[in-house]
Order: structure tokens, then sequence, then C-alpha cells
């Protein structure tokens, strides 16, 4: 897709941004230590970047999907970490309020949120509803103005920072599968709401990931979120939209190992030349161009049809989260390999990148479950 001069120009602003704010001294620490930037995180949001999909009357940006997946495109091709730290608000964290929040939630949870003054989680996952997220089983029970919230979350991204949690729980048990499911928006700091011990991960080390505890929490009614028993729709669509951002990501991420692997290729040298004259090496290379090149006019498509609303943007969501993450583990693959022994130092930025590759192919879906969604359209 031929860009025009206003996506070329955020794609410009993107870049620069990640480049110049988020060093290599700031990603190899959090890789490291783990933890969280804020001052990242302040200067994303002085910029609008935890907006940028947002609606202006809610403190956003108001951009659209297209400058979205260049947003975390360009964002994870210098770092993941940062991708992830721009997209939660714009997509699994903002997303339900937008779906069907009322004006006073919308004002009092996603416009903090859009302008980077509180964090919000999205709590879907338990420790037995991994991608058959319908048989969860954190129960909500009303109780007066209230409901009670018991249950366990796990794998929850950003939980450790997070000032609200969107929670999913079962409220009408009665209803078979993932009927009965509602949202509700939960304050972190509630009595009953504890958190797990942070995980440690393979990659993405620098955005804390934990299990949320919930132990007869109470949560007033005026923080159900959309209508009652019928939550899991909008965790759907929402998951549509952070799929298609994680493709963005992994796009990114290749990128980052094709523009390493050229530049290593190109100064490593064997047998008297450099490694890129190996036509083993170079084919190698043009594998990963075209396969890149592939999966960015994919991701990019998608954007369009989903902002013009077509019929087949979820399936092309799927399609694009499916395509990329798959691709990306292979360029990241290729990328190690080029480098030999070295790329699996971790001296050399490929090694990182190879491992924060890997859950591309997991989180928001795994790979399988791309392909249930992709085959269910065609046979439908």
């Amino acid at each position: 897709m031929i860009l025009s001069a206003k996506y070329e120009l955020m794609r410009k602003n993107f870049r620069n941004f990640a480049e110049t704010e988020f060093t290599t001294e700031i990603q190899e620490q959090l890789d490291r230590e783990g933890g969280f930037n804020w001052d990242i995180w302040k200067k994303m949001a002085k910029y609008g970047f935890t907006g940028c999909k947002i609606p202006v009357e809610y403190g956003g940006q108001g951009g659209d999907t297209l400058a979205y997946v260049l947003m975390d495109e360009e964002f994870g091709r210098v770092c993941p970490v940062l991708a992830i730290y721009a997209n939660t608000p714009n997509s699994l964290g903002g997303g339900p309020l937008l779906a069907c929040g009322t004006p006073e939630q919308l004002e009092k949870y996603l416009t903090p949120a859009a302008k980077g003054e509180k964090q919000i989680a999205f709590a879907l996952t338990e420790p037995g509803a991994g991608s058959d997220a319908g048989s969860l089983t954190t129960r909500a029970v009303a109780d007066g103005d209230y409901f009670v919230l018991n249950g366990r979350k796990c794998f929850i991204s950003g939980a450790p920072v997070a000032d609200y949690a969107v929670v999913y729980a079962k409220t009408n048990p009665s209803l078979k599968g993932s009927r009965g499911i509602s949202m509700f928006i939960v304050d972190m700091k509630l009595p009953g709401v504890s958190l797990g011990k942070p995980e440690e991960k393979m990659g993405i080390n620098g955005y804390p990931t934990s299990d949320i505890v919930f132990e007869n929490v109470r949560v007033h009614k005026s923080d159900l979120l959309g209508p009652l028993d019928k939550g899991y729709a909008v965790a759907l669509s929402t998951l549509d939209g952070g799929r298609l951002g994680m493709a963005a990501l992994s796009v990114g991420i290749a990128q980052a190992c094709l523009e390493e692997s050229v530049k290593y290729a190109k100064e490593r040298k064997q047998f008297g030349k450099p490694i890129s004259y190996n036509q083993g090496i170079s084919f190698m290379l043009a594998d990963m161009a075209t396969e890149i090149a592939a999966a960015r006019e994919l991701v990019y498509s998608t954007a369009v049809a989903k902002d013009a609303k077509d019929k087949n943007a979820s399936t092309m969501c799927a399609m694009s989260k499916y395509y990329a993450s798959e691709m990306c583990n292979r360029v990241a693959a290729k990328a190690v390999q080029i480098h030999g022994g070295y790329g699996y130092i971790k001296d050399y930025r490929v090694e990182r990148l190879y491992r924060d590759a890997r859950i591309q192919t997991i989180y928001e879906g795994t790979s399988q479950v791309q392909q249930i969604v992709i085959s269910r359209s065609l046979l439908k």
C-alpha cells in the first residue's frame, strides 16, 4: 500500500520518538530487571500516543486504525515493549469502554487512560480458561447495589501497574458456554483485590504480567460495563482490534530482525568475503524481506477494511494475526541463524528479538485459535 503524505508523516513521528526516547540502555535494563519505565510512559502521554486511537472527545487523538497499526509497527521495530505500552490503552484496555461505556464511565475511566493518567488492564484469561475463554469460572453475584466478585485471572499483562481492570465474570451460571458472562470495571485498590507475583517470562520483560485474585470484591452496579450477561461478545470484538495491533507489532519485530541481519551480513567476513555474498545467506534475506512485505500489506489493508466496517474485517484481523505472528517467528529464527553463534549471545540484538517474538503466536489468541476463526468464516 502506498501511504499518503499524512500517514508517512505519522510513521516518521512514531519512528523518531521510538529511536530517540526508547534507548538501547533502557531496553536492556528492562529486559534484565523487568518492571515498568514510568518516564517513558509519561513522555508517550505527552505526545498523545496513549490515546492515539481514542476519540478526541475522550481525551485521545482521534486516529484511525491505520494510524494505530503504524504506531505499533514502528514502536515494535525499535522494541516490542514500547509497542505494548502504547497498545494497551488504545486496544484491550480502552476497547470495551469504547464499545459500550456509559458517558459517566467514559469520562471517569477512558479519558484518564487516553491521557496516560491511569492504566487499564484486560482481565479475561484464567488458569483453566485460556483459548476456551468462555469457560471462565470467576463469578459475580448481585447483592443489593453491588456485585460480589470471586475468582482468579492469570497472565494479565500490565496488572501490576494497572489502576483499573476490565474483568469478565459469570453472572448467570444457568446459561451454557460463553453466555451469561458480564464485564465489570474494577478498581484495583478495592478490598479483596490482590496480585500474584510478577511472572518471570522468556521475553517482553519490560511490561509486567501477573495473576489477579478477587476475594469477595464488592463492585458497584454503576461499574457494570455493557448489558448484563452479554460481555463475551464485546471481548471477542475487542480482541479483533488487539489482534491487528499484535500483527502490526509482529511486522515491526520482523523488520528489525531483517535490518540487523542485512547489516551483519555485510560486515561479517568468512572465506575472505562478506557472508552476504553467499547465496545461502542472501536467499534467506530475500525470503525474510518478501514475507515481511506480504504481512505488512495484509495488516494495512485489514486496518482500512476495519475502518470501512467491511463484513470480512473480523476474519481479516485473524488472518493478519495468524500470518504476521508466524512470519515474525520465521524471520527471527533466520536472523539468529544468519548471525551464527553471535545470534545466541545477549550482546547481539537479535537474541532478544528472538525471545520477544515467541509470544506473538500465543497471546491475544494462539495461531490455532486464529485458524479456527478463519476456517469457520469459510465454512459457515
